[in-house]
């Protein structure tokens, strides 16, 4: 029995027991991130279209013994589902049990004339069809290690109660009430905890720019603290974190509007990112109070999405371009030391050697022309996932994924 059996089973036997409540992805592309990267990043990246072993004692997948044809994908080993013809994707994919368990779209909602939304409308894979479905109900999802449960909130934040959502079924099998307000959602590694971060108001709220020509978030964060939640349960208790005292309107009390918090793998911590000067994450313990930076976790950067390696070993880092003019570096959690690999932004891992990226293709010169690749380190090879994203960065209509380990 695994961890989503184990909570789908608690979660059952506590929602007979409760009477229904009323009604009611940093986010992580931010504007800081955007302009770092694209001050950093140049075109171009050889891509292969074929699951290729390569690298000295670099395993890429299963032998491929049992090899399969996804409908509409191209022939790859046991253990991956890749459809290099999809984008967005409409059916599953997945490497060595990491799986894209959904996507969002973003999009700009106006509400007044000086504001507006920024709304994810979400695409979840439901794990009995393999396809993914639109699922627009939510504002917020994280998806538990295994991608059969979901936490969720609704549409107007912050939310007074998080929704725990069966991905096969698409109900909110229960519901967990908070005093205060949640705008963030965040499973531990074993998906036994949730860090949910509180806000005042709603840290997606856009305000139009002086000139009239574009929505921006707020300068300012309304961060208030969090909630550290077990999952079978529903219970936990919620910590107040207080913003640094204001020196300027760039000053210490700066934060991006959205930056959440989640549980460092010490299970003794909870993280953020400061995009502040040289400042990049903070730590607190599980009361709140300030704490050193972990010595395994001092390479970690907030605005990678891969983060650690699952052994803890190694740390996913920002982007290279020196061996290849599209590439990453990954880091020794311990030394520091790096390695570069293919891949121009690191997304999810698989297993200790392998992850998951966006990358360009071979000639292109844009660098928001974007699939999904699976990368190794000590290789040259790539495996193309997906197809291809259009547009710019934060243009509508562009797909931001949504992956669960193991």
């Amino acid at each position: 029995m695994n961890v989503d059996d184990i909570v789908r089973d608690a979660l059952r036997e506590q929602a007979a027991e409760q009477p229904p409540a009323a009604a009611g992805f940093a986010d992580r592309v931010l504007a800081v991130r955007r302009r770092r990267r694209t001050r950093r990043i140049t075109a171009a990246a050889v891509v292969t279209v074929a699951v290729v072993a390569v690298g000295v004692g670099v395993p890429l997948l299963d032998s491929g013994k049992e090899d399969v044809r996804p409908s509409g994908g191209i022939v790859v080993e046991k253990k991956t589902k890749a459809h290099p013809d999809q984008s967005p994707p409409r059916e599953e994919i997945s490497a060595g049990g990491t799986t894209l368990a959904g996507y969002f779209v973003p999009e700009t909602v106006k509400k007044t004339a000086e504001t507006a939304v920024y709304q994810r409308v979400y695409h979840l894979l439901n794990p009995k069809t393999g396809r993914y479905e639109k699922a627009a109900d939510w504002s917020w999802v994280a998806v538990a290690p295994g991608a059969r449960t979901a936490a969720v909130l609704e549409r107007d934040l912050p939310a007074s109660r998080i929704g725990l959502l069966d991905l096969t079924t698409g109900k909110v099998e229960r519901w967990i009430q908070v005093e205060r307000g949640v705008g963030g959602l965040a499973f531990s590694r074993d998906g036994r905890k949730l860090v949910a971060t509180t806000y005042s108001k709603n840290p997606d709220l856009r305000t139009r720019t002086q000139d009239n020509d574009s929505w921006e978030p707020e300068r300012k964060s309304s961060r208030t603290g969090f909630y550290l939640l077990d999952v079978a349960s529903g219970k936990g208790a919620w910590s107040e974190v207080r913003l640094a005292s204001d020196d300027g309107e760039f000053g210490a009390g700066f934060l991006n509007s959205r930056q959440d918090f989640a549980l460092a793998d010490d299970g003794r911590h909870v993280w953020a990112g400061n995009p502040m000067y040289d400042i990049g994450k903070e730590f607190w313990d599980l009361k709140g109070v300030k704490a050193p930076t972990p010595a395994q976790d001092k390479y970690l950067e907030w605005f990678v999405d891969a983060g650690k390696s699952p052994s803890g070993e190694l740390v996913a880092g920002e982007f290279a371009g020196k061996k290849w003019k599209s590439s990453s570096w990954v880091l020794d959690a311990t030394s520091g030391a790096k390695t570069e690999v293919r891949g121009q932004q690191l997304l999810a891992w698989v297993g200790n050697k392998q992850l998951i990226a966006w990358d360009i293709g071979k000639n292109d010169k844009n660098e928001f022309h974007q699939r999904l690749v699976l990368v190794t380190l000590g290789s040259d090879k790539e495996v193309p996932l997906s197809g291809f994203r259009e547009g710019n960065d934060g243009d509508a209509g562009r797909w931001e994924p949504l992956f669960a380990q193991p």
